[in-house]
């Protein structure tokens, strides 16, 4: 059997056998699954491929599993208090986790405590990156959504504190979901909140761009990935697909369902906790507290598939399919350290060491389109002048090569044209 391309991971809160399961995106077999507590709701985490990570419930600790090493917990973290989201950066290199009202940031490949951000007034619930790794956003039960800059963040100057790019302040309940759409910082950001609404904001100005309100809480939101809808999972077990390329769409709305793409997904009996789109938009899986994982056709509104499980399902989400998951005998390029409790100052680190961080060159000005395009056209110019034009004999000895070889290929395509037209006017 080949590899799946694409596969789905989900956890549960009442299974005692496992933590979560690998399934097949297609068949709905199970593949694999992870040994070791209970996850969280939204701190299932793929890193860079080669871990699996997940906060146990009810506990502040961090289960890391290899990802291809399924009953063998690699380590386990102490956090300072509970984590309630969990996220990793793309490029993996930075993993996020929510604890109480602060958002804590790690180096991945150091282990290092990189920055403790207390910007929120309570708990922190979600926690994502943008795809460039760039950015990310923190949203919580203050009712805010806090855009962060990553290299603003990652700063050696302990006396100074970071502050967000931007606040998102227009809910007015707690925030329960977020998900940040591609194009890096000129990215969408859709929040979800327990005031029945549904935000899309534009990341680089922070600008409010639609508000859709519900007829229930919204306790998870995804877009697909070419952004033409947006999936809100309610507190009543619908899933709502609002439409964004609809011709009469207005900044402010209430959700109808119609012809131009608003339509409901009907089928959990409980409110829904996660949702995920597959790569190719066509496949929409959901959790929900009813103890069942569905994947919907999008096109048809049908669920093709149901996933019982053993509690609540705290998350289910649609991922590539790492090379090496289905390799026992594979190992991760590079192993994980072990994560420091403290900022700045890794256990047993060594007095006097110097970190070089990526990203922090985008702290300085930045270059306009304008300016990046005449360096670009210098550079070329100076390449090809360095390269054909050149100075002194070697160049006239080049320019006689190349004339040389102008005469014999021309002399190549008399010889061919004779050869041809003989050919053509000779009597059969």
């Amino acid at each position: 059997m080949a590899a799946p391309l694409e596969v789905i991971v989900t956890s549960d809160s009442g299974s005692q056998l496992w933590n979560c399961t690998v399934f097949d995106l297609h068949s709905g077999s199970s593949l694999l699954s992870y040994r070791g507590g209970n996850s969280s709701t939204r701190t299932l985490v793929l890193l860079n491929g080669e871990h699996l990570l997940s906060a146990q419930l009810g506990k502040n600790v961090i289960n890391m599993w290899e990802i291809q090493r399924k009953d063998q917990l690699q380590q386990k973290m102490v956090c300072p208090g509970l984590v309630t989201c969990l996220t990793a950066s793309p490029n993996g290199l930075f993993l996020a986790a929510g604890v109480a009202e602060a958002v804590y940031l790690w180096e991945v490949y150091t282990g290092k405590l990189l920055s403790v951000l207390s910007r929120h007034y309570q708990d922190v619930t979600c926690l994502k990156f943008t795809d460039d790794s760039s950015h990310f956003v923190s949203g919580g039960k203050d009712n805010l959504a806090l855009v962060w800059r990553l290299s603003s963040v990652i700063q050696l100057d302990l006396s100074h504190t970071p502050e967000p790019r931007h606040v998102l302040s227009r809910h007015s309940l707690p925030i329960t979901d977020l998900h940040c759409g591609l194009m890096g910082a000129q990215a969408r950001v859709a929040t979800a909140s327990l005031d029945q609404t549904v935000k899309v904001w534009e990341l680089s100005s922070g600008a409010l761009i639609l508000s859709v309100l519900f007829d229930v809480e919204i306790m998870s939101v995804t877009f697909d990935p070419c952004e033409y809808f947006l999936f809100c999972g309610g507190s009543d077990g619908n899933i709502f697909q609002v439409s964004l390329c609809s011709q009469s769409l207005s900044r402010d709305k209430s959700f109808q369902s119609d012809n131009d793409g608003n339509q409901v997904f009907k089928g959990h009996r409980n409110l829904v906790t996660c949702l995920s789109v597959s790569m190719d938009g066509t496949l929409l899986l959901s959790g929900s507290h009813d103890e069942t994982v569905r994947l919907w056709d999008v096109q048809s509104k049908q669920s093709i598939r149901c996933l019982a499980h053993k509690g609540p399902v705290t998350n289910a989400i649609i991922v590539a399919a790492p090379a090496n998951m289905f390799l026992p005998d594979s190992r991760p390029a590079v192993p994980l350290p072990r994560f420091s409790r403290h900022l700045h100052a890794p256990e047993g680190g060594e007095s006097g060491e110097v970190c070089v961080r990526l990203g922090l060159y985008t702290q300085e000005d930045e270059q306009t389109y304008l300016q990046k395009a005449d360096r670009l056209k210098y550079l070329m110019n100076a390449v090809t002048d360095k390269s054909v034009f050149g100075d002194g004999e070697n160049t006239k000895v080049r320019v006689a090569e190349l004339e040389e070889e102008v005469q014999t290929l021309k002399k190549v395509n008399k010889d061919l044209y004779d050869f041809s037209s003989q050919l053509l006017t000779k009597p059969t």
